[in-house]
């Protein structure tokens, strides 16, 4: 019987644990060291070989730009508020309809306010007119943080917030704010000639500045979307407060704004809107909506 019992536990204990040679899981203690031996140099090659690369290509890496700036999608143009869709919907009878629109507005203006950017360390004046780009040294030079140009937003007038705590939606009238996107060491070149720039748009033009402008996506539409004023330092986006050095040195940075006003919307009407900004390296993209260009649809409802 006890032979019979050996024969049927199919001598796995024996190959778990052979006391009479002293080995385990048919290897003696000698041969499990060599194996362990032999893997740990292997995977510890392996692990320094992964750590060297590693190393190696973060000195290739700037701590203040990306290596491949070449690669990087021109600046997108985007807008505050911003909604699903990009639709607005709104009553002019009713202050709820609008009221989250200017709450979003009133939150990215606060940091605009002039008490903001007293910190003469971090701050300078660059000018309420368009002027040349701010050349604050390379990148890469040991001069540090960078200050930034103040952006008052007492200077985005009626879409400011300040007089009109509802930025015109109370009145039919709505404010959108518009920015380009930030980019590292970017700096936007004006339009070198007005062949690409639509007719109506031209007027616009001027030194120092990159355009912006917004018209009726259809034509028929084009009387129903009236006058359009714009707020800002040129009605675009002034040069001086470019490049955007990061933000590791200029993490203060305020953009530049853009206030965009619609005066006489035809009411009660869905309106599809486009609004481009134009420059000699600023492109477009049918796949991005918001590169260069955006478009929305308003709807203001009074009844």
């Amino acid at each position: 019987m006890p032979a019979a019992n050996k024969e049927e536990d199919g001598g796995w204990k024996k190959f778990l644990w052979n006391s009479e040679k002293k080995e385990f899981l048919g290897r003696t203690g000698g041969s499990w060291s060599k194996i362990f031996l032999f893997y740990l140099i292997f995977y510890g090659c392996l692990a320094g070989i992964f750590i060297g690369t590693i190393q190696v290509m973060l000195l290739t890496l700037s701590d203040y730009k990306p290596t491949y700036q070449d690669r990087v999608a021109p600046p997108g143009l985007t807008h505050t508020p911003r909604s699903e869709k990009a639709e607005f919907i709104f009553n002019v009878n009713r202050p709820e309809s609008y009221f989250m629109y200017t709450q979003v507005l009133h939150k990215l203006l606060e940091m605009y306010d002039d008490d903001k950017q007293l910190d003469q360390l971090k701050y300078e004046d660059c000018g309420e007119y368009p002027s040349d780009f701010k050349d604050r040294g390379d990148i890469e030079s040991e001069v540090g943080v960078r200050k930034a140009c103040r952006f008052k937003r007492s200077w985005l007038g009626a879409c400011s917030g300040l007089n009109d705590r509802d930025f015109g939606f109370k009145d039919g009238k709505p404010c959108l704010i518009i920015k380009l996107n930030r980019i590292i060491n970017f700096i936007p070149k004006p339009p070198s000639s007005n062949d690409s720039i639509p007719v109506e748009a031209r007027e616009k033009v001027q030194p120092n500045v990159i355009p912006v402008f917004c018209a009726s996506k259809k034509e028929e539409d084009a009387e129903k979307i009236g006058e359009v004023k714009y707020f800002g330092i040129g009605g675009g986006f002034p040069l001086q407060y470019y490049p955007y050095y990061g933000k590791l040195l200029q993490s203060q940075y305020l953009q530049p704004l853009v206030g965009i006003k619609f005066n006489n919307l035809t009411e009660n009407t869905e309106l599809r809107i486009e609004c481009k900004v134009f420059g000699e390296n600023i492109y477009y993209n049918d796949k991005d909506r918001y590169q260069g260009r955006f478009e929305i649809k308003i709807t203001v409802n009074n009844l």
